[in-house]
């Protein structure tokens, strides 16, 4: 059966004829054996032209499942974060460039997520919102060591210049995050973010200059200054007896366990600021330290020289009631003249601890006054040193409270018998009289051989 109307594009004949050697219908020139048309597959409805494989195949790539659904979840972390749209367009703009990246191709879906965190957290700080790993890997519920190492390699990775970022700039952003406003809590509860940041940062800008804020996490410190400040705002009996569980739950926080830590340590900083203060009478205890914040904060340079000034009077009182006993210059004075009254010339003129040669000599240690001081250095070195982090006002919390170093025990070595042996040694071996005659029989042969040989 002929097909009307078309001709073979090969040899232009006519005689074309169905081919029903296979099971889908082909069109066939008889003259030279071409396919003219392949039945509906080249039947185009819309009567369209030949089309190349890589030009049928050249089709636009489209975004795989794994992506869409870190695109979803950096506009979820953003919508968590309540950043303004800039920063989530960003944010999904460096997710898309990370995601293709060849760094972060062949990695799991794990490290996948948490570039999805990275992303909005460098965003962030370009555009200063500035937020903390911290919060980061809570929202992502991640190992933090772990978001700082893809962040640090996603930086490095793009090229991006992100900001360094102080604790004192995040609390702002980590202020917004308690739900105290008049909208959340009652009246005599609520408090206004902008006075509980500036409060907040008054206290974390004391907590760094007591050394509280050095080698530790920022968010710990943030929750403790922020609590202080919500209470010393106004320290009413409402607000004083919230301990700060009770306050992360109305505030609707996570309560982070070191943070009662922060707590009691700024507090203990507070009265020792507070105790110089002229005005305020009796003593100054953590139950009542609240009261004088905002006194405190308002002159704190000021207290805080008047503090180690009044420290370091009272040392210099301890040290000279402790030293009652006469100085030790008159006391070694007094040694020598008993020295000298008491022992010949000759013992006088050696009383530095050298013979005439200049060498030392191991009995005149004792006779001479200027060892004293030496053997009393020895002896406290020998002694464990004491904390000197208990003796001053303020000090690092890894002074106060240093960790105890692991004793290192010294491995136990087998005895192989090739070990070498001292001449002190040698003298515990022999037992028997033949054995020591024939021992100095040996050592007074082994000069004849030595004398021989050279």
């Amino acid at each position: 059966m002929s097909a009307a109307g078309m001709s073979c594009p090969g040899c232009g004949s006519t005689n074309i004829v169905d081919d029903d050697l296979y099971s889908q219908a082909q069109l066939v020139c008889v003259d030279c054996g071409s396919v003219v048309s392949e039945g509906v597959l080249a039947n185009d409805p819309v009567g369209g032209s030949d089309v190349s494989f890589s030009r049928t195949t050249a089709v636009a790539k489209k975004p795989c499942a794994n992506q869409i659904k870190g695109l979803q979840r950096v506009k979820a972390i953003c919508r968590i974060l309540m950043v303004n749209s800039e920063i989530e367009a960003l944010s999904q703009t460096y997710y898309k460039m990370a995601y293709e990246h060849k760094a972060f191709l062949k990695v799991s879906l794990q490290k996948k997520d948490i570039l999805t965190g990275c992303c909005v957290l460098v965003s962030c700080r370009l555009l200063n919102w500035p937020i903390t790993i911290g919060t980061i890997s809570c929202l992502l519920d991640a190992d933090p060591m772990m978001v700082g190492a893809v962040y640090q390699e996603m930086v490095k990775n793009l090229s991006i210049e992100a900001p360094i970022v102080n604790v004192t700039d995040v609390i702002e952003a980590h202020c917004h995050e308690y739900k105290i406003s008049s909208v959340d809590v009652p009246e005599e509860l609520a408090e206004n973010s902008r006075d509980l940041t500036k409060r907040a940062v008054a206290l974390v800008e004391l907590a760094a200059d007591s050394w509280i804020v050095t080698g530790r996490k920022p968010i710990p410190i943030m929750m403790a200054a922020t609590y202080l400040a919500w209470q010393s705002l106004k320290p009413n009996k409402h607000r004083l007896k919230f301990s700060l569980d009770k306050f992360c739950q109305i505030a609707k926080v996570k309560k982070l366990k070191p943070a009662m830590k922060r707590v009691a340590e700024i507090k203990e900083v507070l009265c020792k600021l507070g105790k110089e203060i002229p005005w305020v009478g009796g003593a100054m205890t953590p139950n009542n330290v609240i009261q004088q914040v905002e006194c405190i904060l308002q002159h704190r340079y000021a207290l805080l020289r008047r503090a180690m000034r009044t420290h370091e009077d009272a040392l210099l009182e301890e040290s000279q009631a402790s030293c009652a006993e006469p100085p030790l210059e008159e006391t070694a004075s007094s040694q020598i003249s008993e020295c000298v009254d008491q022992t010949p010339v000759t013992s006088v003129v050696k009383q530095n601890g050298s013979n005439a040669n200049g060498k030392e000599q191991p009995g005149d240690g004792d006779n001479n006054p200027h060892a004293l001081p030496e053997h009393s250095a020895t002896q406290e070195s020998q002694d464990p040193p004491g904390n000197w982090g208990k003796r001053v006002l303020f000090a690092p919390p890894c002074v106060i409270h240093p960790k105890k170093r692991r004793v290192d025990q010294r491995e136990h070595k087998d005895v192989t018998g090739d070990e070498e042996i001292s001449d002190s040694e040698i003298d515990s071996y022999i037992r028997t009289p033949r054995e020591a005659r024939d021992f100095a029989l040996m050592q007074q042969m082994l000069p004849l051989s030595d004398s021989g040989k050279s």
